[in-house]
């Protein structure tokens, strides 16, 4: 006696009708659809994918997105400039107190030391120092000066033969001589377009150089005292 089936179980293969072929539980026929596929949307490759903008719309906010990026970078940027230049003064050059070269040159007793004097704020010292070298030694200020161009005033007891060639290079060529307050200075050219007026004395030579105009320079020689 055969033992029972379940209701429920499919026989793996069944006997067809005369003249046909035998149908088996592999799968699905081909064309057929599938549980999985059944019923769902096949996508569609010319539409974006939802939430996101076509390609031409990027590609034109793009150049205005950017504009918008510098502008936010460049609008703090151009606020600090102005601050800085309208109340921080940041277009002016930084001064410095001449006093201490000076005293350092008179202390050291090399040769005569004078000193400008009334030339008045618009004449803004930079640079002071007093340096010794082999030959000599030099006392230097800078100067900007109320138009805004450079003088440099030079006292040294370097020999003239060595400190002019090094101060005005081998462009400097005299001009002549020229009557400062009661002294006689020698013009000179120098390098570019600078001049120089130069004072020889026995203890030391005074050099007034820079790219300031004739009446500056001359300005800065007849303030020595």
């Amino acid at each position: 006696m055969e033992p029972a089936h379940s209701a429920n179980r499919v026989p793996a293969d069944s006997t067809p009708p005369d003249g046909q072929p035998p149908v088996t539980s592999s799968g699905p026929r081909e064309g057929a659809p599938t549980p999985a596929t059944e019923g769902a949307a096949v996508p569609v490759d010319d539409e974006p994918a939802p939430g996101v903008p076509p390609a031409s719309d990027r590609a034109g906010r793009r150049p205005r997105d950017m504009v918008i990026s510098m502008l936010v970078l460049l609008v703090p940027i151009a606020i600090f400039f102005a601050f800085y230049r309208g109340f921080l003064g940041g277009d002016q050059p930084v001064t410095v107190d001449t006093a201490p070269a000076i005293d350092q040159a008179r202390s050291a007793a090399l040769f005569p030391v004078s000193e400008p004097t009334g030339l008045g704020d618009s004449w803004r010292p930079i640079r002071a120092n007093f340096q010794t070298v082999d030959d000599g030694s030099s006392l230097r200020i800078g100067y900007v000066t109320p138009e805004g161009r450079g003088a440099q005033l030079v006292q040294s007891n370097v020999p003239p033969e060595r400190l002019l060639p090094t101060e005005l290079t081998a462009e400097g060529q005299p001009q002549g001589a020229v009557d400062l307050d009661g002294r006689s200075w020698q013009r000179y050219t120098a390098r570019g377009n600078e001049q120089a007026y130069v004072l020889l004395e026995p203890e030391r030579t005074v050099l007034v150089i820079g790219d300031a105009r004739d009446n500056e320079l001359r300005q800065l020689a007849i303030s020595l005292r």
